[in-house]
């Protein structure tokens, strides 16, 4: 940020009054790009150039773009707030919380017209037609259609069914007809009235009420044995055993709780995933989940907040449960007249919770899957993009290299590097060391000897330095680097990630001296930085594992007197391992190494001396 730019920000600073508002952040193009509401505009925007450690990074990247200051004053904090989010909804800015969610979602319409259709439908309008979903899949959808199919006959065809044309007599029934699943509106042997009872009875299964639709078949059912019709009424019967079999695949969650929705939140480092679930009559009757970007200030009840708006609006048909269940109250509750929000803590509802989450859950690993399948290199992209804004480094960490010890109280130390290029790991290039310099079980020594002959090599053949330095554990590691980086005159960052009491990586650390970085342990990014980890560790072990094993070779055949080096390599590289030289008899023995070497091996294994 140039000096005339600071100092016409500090003037505009300056100006705002003490009163509540609305305050927008403009760009050199004059764009806005952020919207943030205050209980007092001068102080709250004050805050943003004062030299904090609380201010995140992507706090300090917004305050770098900004060029000028608008504001707007209102009444109270209340006031701010409703204009601060009719705001971010037209203006969409950058830095704000805002939905990211690009996906249609199936619904299942019944449309405005005589003789209403009902179908499958990924559009919204607003055309008078009734929307029932969103649907988490097509197939649940379509199971949905295929029962409403079954058990109530309604048309399928796309004639238009206008009394008029329908007077004209000039349509005939088609296939459906004969097979029971029409009852031939078209030729007017169903009247409207009769038809507009079904679609009733449709959408009171739509909304989780199957009660009209059994009332219906049962009645029907009766009729039909009555009068003798007993293939009509075993028809009737068979749609009531799909009425049956429908409940029971429904998810049906308690005769006490009724009518509710329910709102849960899983935060990452940039996004947010927000599930709602609605029930109706005691069932699920629909799950969707929602992406948002968690914006500068990252406010989960902000983001919650939103969310539920976002799904008001767009999925829960502009009205929301009088119960609202939620994992926290939403940043204000003046948006949401007339709704009751619970935050349980046990019970029913803590389980309705539960399962909203593990939707969440579900839904996010699936995105992030798909990312990875459908394009491995943007998913890198972003884990790299993210890493660089978690560190603050200054490019993207296309090559990381982690080092890990590996020894067994003291005995056969050794040490591993793994290498990852661009987010992949590249085993060509891993490396393994002897501990040479150390003696018994000194992590940071043998940390100090490693990383010095590394990146001392490196430098003496012209070799390439890497983006960043991870240390397979905390503070201490990261400080022993960092002193011979500095010894090796080598600017290189350095990160650490930290175990807890349950030796499970728990903390990231970045810089020096190291400072905790809030990356959260569920996040795709700290994902990536465990398995980097558990890479190193697995190089490292089975390093030491081979050297363990050959040492016990090595040493049980050096316990025989009068054999040296040159025959216990003779031994092994003709039989192998150490029980075939056991097993070997002495003709054996004899014939690779000689008579009198021989009676020894055979006397050694015989003895067990």
């Amino acid at each position: 940020m140039d000096a005339d730019v600071k100092s016409t920000l500090k003037e505009q600073v300056a100006l705002l009054p003490l009163s509540p508002g609305v305050y927008q952040f403009v760009d050199r193009t004059g764009t806005i790009i952020y919207v943030g509401k205050a209980k007092s505009l001068r102080k709250r925007v004050s805050s943003y150039f004062v030299e904090s450690k609380e201010h995140s990074a992507k706090v300090r990247v917004l305050v770098r773009q900004i060029v000028g200051i608008r504001h707007i004053v209102v009444g109270s904090e209340t006031d701010a707030l409703l204009l601060e989010n009719s705001l971010i909804k037209s203006l969409q800015p950058r830095y704000n919380i805002l939905l990211k969610d690009d996906k249609t979602y199936p619904w299942i319409v019944v449309r405005r017209e005589p003789f209403p259709r009902v179908q499958s439908t990924r559009q919204l309008l607003r055309d008078g037609s009734q929307y029932f979903g969103p649907y988490g899949s097509v197939m649940m959808q379509h199971s949905v259609l295929e029962f409403i199919r079954e058990v109530i006959p309604l048309r399928t065809c796309k004639l238009n069914l206008s009394p008029e044309q329908i007077a004209r007599g000039k349509y005939t029934v088609c296939l459906q007809y004969h097979l029971g699943n029409c009852k031939g509106p078209c030729v007017g042997a169903q009247s409207e009235a009769e038809y507009a009872r079904q679609v009733d009875m449709v959408v009171s299964v739509l909304k989780g009420d199957l009660r009209p639709a059994r009332r219906y078949l049962e009645g029907e059912m009766a009729r039909a044995a009555a009068e003798l019709r007993f293939e009509v009424a075993q028809r009737y019967k068979q749609r009531l055993d799909a009425l049956d079999h429908y409940a029971g695949k429904s998810v049906i969650v308690s005769a006490k709780i009724v009518d509710v929705d329910v709102f849960s939140l899983l935060p990452d480092d940039d996004v947010a995933w927000c599930n709602f679930v609605r029930i109706r009559h005691g069932s699920v009757v629909g799950v969707q989940t929602v992406k948002l970007s968690a914006g500068v200030e990252g406010d989960e009840r902000d983001m919650l907040t939103l969310a539920i708006q976002y799904m008001v609006e767009h999925v829960a048909g502009g009205e929301l449960a009088r119960e609202v269940i939620v994992p926290f109250l939403p940043s204000t509750t003046l948006l949401f007249d007339g709704v009751t929000f619970t935050v349980p803590k046990r019970g029913e509802k803590l389980d309705l919770l539960e399962f909203s989450r593990k939707s969440a859950r579900i839904y996010r690993a699936e995105e992030l899957k798909n990312l990875e399948i459908r394009n491995p290199e943007r998913h890198a992209e972003q884990l790299l993009s993210a890493l660089q804004k978690e560190l603050r480094l200054d490019r993207p960490p296309r090559h990381i290299e982690c080092f890990d010890n590996s020894n067994l109280q003291g005995a056969h130390p050794v040490a591993s590097c793994v290498v990852f290029r661009d987010g992949k790991p590249a085993r060509k290039e891993y490396r393994h060391f002897n501990i040479k310099t150390v003696e018994g079980p000194d992590d940071y020594a043998s940390m100090r000897e490693v990383v010095y002959r590394r990146y001392s090599r490196l430098q003496a053949e012209g070799g390439e330095m890497p983006d960043l330095i991870i240390a397979d554990g905390g503070k201490g590691q990261m400080g022993v680097i960092h002193e011979v980086l500095e010894a090796l005159d080598l600017d290189i960052p350095i990160a650490g990630l930290a175990k807890d009491d349950r030796h499970r990586t728990a903390e990231l650390y970045c810089g020096y001296p190291p400072l905790l970085v809030g990356v959260r342990p569920t996040s795709p990014l700290f994902h990536f930085l465990t398995n980097i980890q558990d890479e190193v560790h697995r190089f490292a072990i089975s390093f030491h594992r081979q050297k363990r094993s050959k040492a016990f070779i090595h040493s049980e055949l050096e316990q025989i007197e009068g054999v040296g080096a040159k025959t216990i390599e003779a031994l092994l590289r003709h039989f192998r391992t150490v029980e075939k030289v056991r097993a070997a008899n002495w003709e054996e023995l004899s014939a690779l190494i000689g008579p009198a070497k021989a009676r020894k091996v055979r006397a050694y294994f015989e003895t067990g001396k």
